[in-house]
């Protein structure tokens, strides 16, 4: 009988932690070899260290049998950008299984943002192998950003997450009936309190730590933007009565982040700690228990509010549920989440937080309006919530112009909301958009 081999794809040291929790808690009946496959999706992956060189990795090491680069095996293609010809499939799977030393094995594969290369690429050449999901974020409550081959999306068994936000559904691949499955949470802390990070510095009692994002990368801000969202997370924690600042800058970040906010410190009289090495925010929370954690839409301020009981507060997401564009943009649904769920840094008298029962409604209608294609049977689910209650708390999560393109409440005056289901008005836009076109030429 052929032996049996799990591939784990991983790209992140949460995702690894995610999944090592996973094999912990036997979410996984036992293969007779586990693999962990390392993407290195970076911008410079020559010049950025891969998971498995990252500090803390070693400590998850155990819980597969063999790790193995991505990158290696298609040098010297970057794996975020290449795609195989749908001719060399065949000879792509004999390569790896070869490569790998999986030649006749039964294979099962194990894979995060499978909508999106390198994951959706390999799904496509290990053809007809099953397949389960993964979500190290707040991705997996919102929608599948692309529409997936069904080759690839019938396949899936199941997606497996962590229960950042305790009684709210994923909709990640549910166009495929895929099922959800929580990873248990003590498993997960178990992992991470046997991650090691070496030096870091001490964190004082009564800290607010402050948690960088680079959204600059993302070209959501400019980096001056983004610099000025750090200065007022300090500002914040400090008008909150903290003197003891400790700030994790993202690893990919410039020094220059961390330097303003050092001027600031000074001026303000306050003390500031910038950990430089790239570990996880919550090995920090295992060091020790920050009195305030700030961030914007981090996954980080999650784990700290569900699973650590720290206080967390929020910034700057109003901007960025404004800036994000296109409307499908993926991270759409972790900032409404932040925005709707973590109160307020700026205003703690008014957190701004929407009540738990709202939640669930809110997130199936932002996911429907970010993708009706792929989900057309959320129609009349979003259509209520948004006639019940679409109006000052939760207008800042949607587009007029995006739910009058979809013909839903609170796009336009309700005297006017015959005409997106008209065929006539339908008819003189597309000629007012032609005649608009040819005066341009």
């Amino acid at each position: 009988m052929s032996r049996t081999t799990q591939i784990f794809c991983v790209s992140t040291l949460y995702g690894a932690a995610t999944l090592a929790a996973a094999v912990e808690s036997d979410c996984f009946t036992e293969p007779d070899r586990r693999v962990l496959l390392v993407f290195n999706n970076s911008a410079t992956p020559e010049t950025t260290p891969s998971v498995d060189e990252m500090p803390g990795f070693e400590s998850l090491r155990p819980h597969f049998d063999e790790v193995l680069s991505f990158n290696e095996a298609i040098r010297p293609f970057h794996p975020g950008a290449w795609t195989p010809r749908p001719d060399d499939m065949p000879l792509l799977e004999r390569y790896f299984r070869l490569l790998w030393g999986m030649e006749n094995d039964r294979v099962s594969l194990v894979m995060e943002s499978l909508q999106v290369n390198p994951a959706l690429s390999l799904a496509q050449i290990f053809t007809g192998c099953p397949v389960h999901a993964y979500a190290d974020g707040l991705m997996s409550y919102g929608p599948t950003r692309n529409k997936i081959d069904p080759l690839v999306g019938t396949r899936v068994r199941r997606l497996l997450h962590l229960d950042l936000v305790p009684g709210l559904k994923p909709t990640l691949l549910t166009e495929f009936g895929v099922p959800a499955e929580t990873v248990p949470t003590a498993a997960f802390l178990k992992v991470l309190g046997e991650l090691t990070a070496g030096e870091l510095p001490d964190i004082p009692d009564n800290s607010a730590l402050l948690l960088g994002q680079y959204l600059s990368a993302l070209n959501i801000l400019s980096p001056a933007e983004e610099e000025q969202l750090h200065l007022r997370m300090m500002r914040g924690a400090v008008e909150r009565g903290h003197r003891s600042i400790v700030f994790k800058p993202h690893p990919t970040a410039p020094a220059s982040y961390g330097h303003a906010l050092e001027t600031e410190a000074a001026r303000l009289g306050v003390q500031l700690s910038v950990v430089d090495t790239p570990v996880l925010a919550e090995v920090l929370y295992e060091k020790a228990r920050p009195a305030l954690v700030v961030g914007c839409f981090s996954t980080a301020l999650f784990t700290a509010s569900a699973f650590y009981d720290l206080p967390v507060a929020r910034i700057g997401t109003e901007l960025l549920l404004e800036r994000l564009a296109p409307f499908q943009n993926s991270n759409r649904v972790p900032v409404a989440l932040a925005h709707a769920v973590v109160p307020s840094l700026e205003d703690p008298e008014n957190p701004g937080t929407l009540p738990p029962e709202l939640l669930q409604g809110l997130i199936t209608a932002i996911s429907f309006t970010m993708q009706p294609q792929i989900y057309p049977e959320l129609r009349a689910t979003t259509e209520r919530f948004l006639q019940q209650h679409y109006g000052p708390r939760t207008q800042v999560y949607f587009r007029r112009r995006r739910l009058t393109s979809l013909g839903l409440p609170g796009g336009i005056p309700e005297r006017l909301s015959f005409l997106p289901q008209s065929s006539t008005a339908r008819r003189v836009v597309r000629k007012a958009r032609q005649l608009k076109k040819r005066m341009r030429g």
